[in-house]
């Protein structure tokens, strides 16, 4: 059974807060499939244990007959049509080895065969119904309206849809931008995670191209519009979404691909079977006992649980330890990956910005903790991510922060306040030295002008780090700065060279922060491969170039920028904390606790999960062949034939249950095959 992404009618909904997006779910029991697949488990439920208690046939058996109906029409259904199509497919031949099971009196065993199959569809379906809800939920990022100025300087409330290109509309603070454009006036921090996965709010002033979607700070925009609404990133973000989900090559289990081949010949055999000892004389009865006998013993229901026993318990034993593998078809795929892709901010990093250095500049009279201590008192009135990460620093060291009086805000430039008589600015270095010194006072003979000549030579040394520098500057003179950066997570390092040692290449970072902070941080987590500054979209080429080159490419990545990119690849990864609703409905696995060496522990269990699979189906095949021998060759009585295929179902099942043990999952963790 596959399913795609199918685009629906979208109608926009308003955000119940400023900023919020407004998330449509489909629920469970919305989809018929899952209706279906609930009234036949409940059914069977209800059944099963009426039968083990010895209660008489007449209260079980029209459980288990309604469990065959309401489990087994629409599979059924979908394999009459693929019939009249010309293709035999396991939809039709589970409900016939099903029905074949219940004839000669294997009732309950049928109708698990039943309940397994629907099962496994409702959740194919849920998964591709919750995609799309968060593609269509994606376009609520784009807000419905916007502010329209006339030449006249009017203003006027209009839908996002009747921008057209050259229209001037006013972003004010707070608000989301409506449209991709460039800024004609004013100056603000945007916030664009969304779009680049940037994790600090970037300075924006005339010139600067803006996206649909970003959320602007303090400061308000004059954007000239340079896109449709149809055309902007985020619109293509939803298409390129789409797109992905629906060329994507249809996946299988490993015994599906033999499908076709297996279901023709069981069925030619079976037939072969009746009818050849029919025309030689045989008696209808015994014609037909041995058909059915060796349908049961042939029927693909050992397969199938040689198949999926170790894949779920792979999934069992990787949701244990907080990996939400979506599908038995997912955890077969994560282990064939040879080649990763992983995404910096959320994904690498902790996705949040932390003061990394305070540097007192020689000469200002301050240690650490008292430049830290000003800093951080200035900035606590701001709602902006750098103050918020100076004002979480100095508590972190214990420091009391004094209260700040006549505090301002420019946007793109920086705060000020006064904490103890003193004037403290705070903010980016080359617009705080243009007014330095303005009132400077004389901390010792020619101080102002030796700190003036320090603090750019400083700020480049953390920039060139990859840091965010923030100058301090008190009473007019420069103090110190502070590095500010996206710190590392403490497991990325080790977790970029197993990766390295399962797939045998060192995986690739795509990213679209600055080509500088991507360097620095690869460098640190052990990654050569750096492709900063990319869109949504140049991540997407990126994975499918890698993919065309052969390769089957893992993703990892949290935001919707990242979506694209983890819909196209061979697998994808979210990062479950953080990660964007987008994301975590695309991807094929979610990491739940965050925890980025569950990445190459789940690849390695898939990969000691597909070998089981292969010993399973060896273990099945051994056992089918040789019932199927003796029922030809002999004359094999249909209850020790039921023993031995319930037998070989038994021992597989067992085999592929050893992954459910918590050393399964240490092992993978440790580096090895799970």
């Amino acid at each position: 059974m596959t399913s795609t992404l199918t685009p629906q009618p979208v109608e926009r909904t308003k955000p119940e807060r400023p900023g919020a997006v407004a998330r449509r779910r489909t629920r469970v029991l919305a989809l018929p499939e899952a209706r279906w697949a609930a009234a036949a488990t409940v059914l069977f439920l209800l059944a099963l244990p009426l039968q083990l208690t010895g209660a008489p046939a007449w209260t079980w058996g029209p459980l288990y007959a309604l469990s065959y109906v309401t489990g087994g029409w629409e599979p059924g259904w979908e394999g009459l049509k693929a019939l009249r199509e010309r293709t035999l497919d396991v939809d039709l031949l589970m409900v016939v080895a099903a029905l074949g099971a219940a004839s000669i009196g294997q009732v309950m065993d049928g109708a698990l065969l039943i309940v397994i199959f629907a099962t496994s569809g409702a959740l194919e379906a849920l998964a591709t119904a919750r995609t799309a809800d968060s593609v269509r939920g994606l376009l609520d990022l784009a807000p419905a309206t916007a502010t329209r100025l006339s030449p006249d300087g009017g203003e006027k409330a209009v839908s996002v849809e009747e921008l057209t290109v050259g229209d001037t509309v006013l972003v004010r603070p707070g608000e989301r931008v409506g449209a991709d454009g460039r800024v004609l006036d004013g100056a603000s921090e945007v916030d664009q995670a969304t779009i680049t996965g940037e994790p600090l709010p970037v300075p924006k002033e005339r010139g600067d191209e803006v996206f649909a979607g970003t959320l602007n700070g303090t400061g308000a925009l004059r954007i000239r519009v340079e896109r449709d609404a149809s055309d902007s990133v985020i619109a293509r973000i939803v298409r390129m979404v789409q797109e992905a989900s629906e060329t994507k090559a249809p996946t299988q289990l490993f015994i599906e691909k033999v499908e076709q081949r297996y279901s023709l010949g069981m069925v030619a055999a079976t037939l072969a079977v009746f009818l050849v000892p029919l025309a030689f004389g045989e008696q209808l009865t015994d014609a037909l006992l041995r058909a059915m006998t060796f349908m049961i013993v042939a029927s693909p229901c050992a397969v199938v649980l040689a198949t999926m026993p170790p894949l779920l318990s792979a999934i069992a034993n990787a949701g244990r330890h907080g990996v939400l593998v979506k599908s038995a078809v997912v955890m077969e795929r994560i282990g064939q990956v040879d080649a990763v892709a992983l995404d910096k901010t959320g994904t690498l990093t902790e996705g949040s910005p932390r003061v990394t250095d305070v540097r007192p500049l020689p000469g200002s009279g301050l240690k650490e903790d008292e430049l830290l201590t000003l800093a951080a008192a200035a900035e606590r009135p701001s709602e902006h991510p750098l103050a918020r990460a100076v004002v979480d620093a100095a508590r972190e060291r214990g420091l009391d922060l004094p209260d700040a009086a006549d505090f301002t805000s420019a946007p793109g430039v920086g705060v000020t306040a006064v904490v103890h008589g003193r004037t403290v600015a705070v903010g980016a270095p080359a617009r705080l030295l243009d007014d330095a010194p303005g009132t400077a006072a004389e901390l010792e003979d020619g101080a102002p002008a030796r700190l003036l000549d320090d603090a750019p030579g400083t700020a480049a040394e953390l920039e060139e780090s990859g840091r965010t520098a923030v100058l301090v500057v008190v009473d007019g003179v420069p103090a110190g700065l502070l590095g500010i950066a996206d710190r590392l997570r403490p497991d990325a390092a080790a977790t970029v060279a197993s990766l390295a040692t399962l797939t045998g290449t060192a995986p690739v970072l795509l990213t679209g922060d600055n080509p500088r902070a991507a360097a620095h941080l690869a460098a640190e987590a052990g990654i050569d491969d750096v492709r900063a500054g990319l869109l949504p979209q140049d991540k997407l080429a990126a994975v499918q170039e890698m993919e065309r080159a052969g390769r089957k490419v893992l993703v990892v990545g949290d935001g919707v920028n990242d979506a694209p990119a983890l819909a196209a690849a061979h697998t994808g990864i979210a990062m479950g904390r953080a990660g964007s609703d987008l994301a975590l409905e695309t991807a094929d696995a979610v990491i739940v606790r965050d925890e980025l060496a569950a990445v190459p522990a789940t690849v390695a269990l898939s990969r000691r999960a597909r070998r089981l699979v292969v010993q399973n189906l060896v273990i099945a095949g051994v056992f089918i062949a040789g019932l199927v021998v003796w029922d030809l060759a002999g004359d094999l009585p249909l209850p020790l034939g039921v023993a031995g295929h319930e037998g070989s179902t038994v021992l597989v099942g067992l085999n592929g249950l050893r992954l459910l043990r918590e050393g399964a999952w240490q092992r993978a963790a440790a580096g090895g095959n799970g």
